[in-house]
């Protein structure tokens, strides 16, 4: 068990070596362990040429990737960066619905355009999404901004009892660095939002405050101890990891990890989430039960979310899927169930 705050460094060496901006267009930010990152990934890269050997085996037999044991053991290894996309598309269910209505992600868009309040919305957000990324800014030589802009007009013209909600733009704008592909980015959007993720952003968010419940409860479960603390200094759910639910780990986590997250997430559903976060809290449980008070248990569950710890992804991810122990879908079904006759009554 973790019980030590998570650790930043630095290293002169390291940093000479190790690009200022990663792969996806960030800047790494100030007390970034350069030292453990080059270590990190000179075991990681390895791991990384045996998956991509591995997966490209296993398209060259199918393109379809039909769900089995198999298909799971490889996910939750990781896709690699190269096959992300084809294989997000085709196990979340995005590929066949995109194949399904051939023409209407840009039949949206046209209509979307048109709802000058949709618009407004979007373009307001434009430029407080990802500062810290070089392929938003609107002086980048290829801007992502008007492709984010497009998917998210769409999308709102497509589901309009949502429209447009903060949040929405930073999950479509991981989906279009990984895509590269605007109708492709909006179809898994639209996987995520209206299938695997229903109700987290409708108009009253009730799914998100049904799960930040759910969570309690599975803390309360497993990690009793912590859910003692927060009861003990008044510490809601929501206060702590409503960012982490709403923005899937974005900007909490650092980005490979999230990544690697959502291959999970696209296959296996929602629970992942749960499964995140009870790993962080049961791994640093010691650290946050130092906590004498209100701002302290805030601090912590802060500090939880950095270091080396999530930076190893590889290694993080295995915990995942261990540390939380038993986490079956009727489980969380029972207290989603639960929760939402709680919320709703309350209404």
């Amino acid at each position: 068990m973790m019980s030590s705050a998570p650790t930043a460094g630095d290293n002169g060496t390291a940093r000479d070596r190790i690009p200022r901006i990663d792969v996806y267009g960030f800047e790494r930010p100030d007390g970034f362990d350069y030292k453990f990152y080059e270590d990190f990934q000179s075991r990681y890269l390895v791991v990384l040429s045996r998956r991509a050997i591995k997966w490209s085996k296993l398209l060259q037999k199918s393109t379809a990737v039909e769900k089995s044991i198999k298909v799971k053991r490889y996910i939750r290894k990781g896709i690699p960066n190269e096959h992300r996309c084809h294989v997000w598309m085709l196990v979340s269910g995005a590929q066949a619905r995109m194949e399904k209505n051939p023409g209407y992600y840009h039949s949206v868009l046209v209509e979307g355009k048109k709802n000058a309040k949709l618009v407004d919305a979007v373009v307001t957000d434009l430029n407080r999404t990802f500062p810290d990324n070089v392929k938003f800014r609107r002086n980048a030589s290829q801007c992502l901004q008007p492709t984010l802009h497009n998917v998210l007009v769409a999308y709102g013209h497509h589901n309009s009892s949502v429209g447009y909600c903060q949040g929405m733009n930073f999950i479509t704008g991981y989906l279009i660095l990984v895509t590269k592909d605007e109708e492709k980015a909006f179809w898994l959007l639209d996987a995520l939002l209206g299938h695997i993720l229903p109700d987290y952003y409708s108009p009253a968010m009730i799914g998100l405050k049904v799960d930040q419940e759910v969570l309690g409860d599975l803390v309360k479960l497993k990690i009793p101890a912590v859910a003692d603390l927060m009861e003990k200094h008044g510490v809601m759910w929501t206060l702590v990891v409503s960012r982490w639910f709403i923005c899937l780990f974005i900007d909490i986590l650092p980005v490979e990890t999230v990544l690697r997250i959502w291959d999970c997430l696209f296959y296996e559903g929602s629970k992942i989430i749960f499964r995140v976060a009870l790993t962080l809290i049961k791994q640093y449980q010691a650290f946050i039960l130092e906590a004498q008070n209100f701002p302290d248990v805030c601090d912590k569950f802060k500090e939880i979310t950095k270091g080396q710890l999530v930076t190893e992804c590889h290694h993080f991810m295995q915990k995942i899927f261990v540390d939380p122990g038993s986490l079956s879908r009727t489980t969380i079904i029972k207290l989603r169930d639960k929760h939402r006759t709680q919320l709703l009554a309350q209404e």
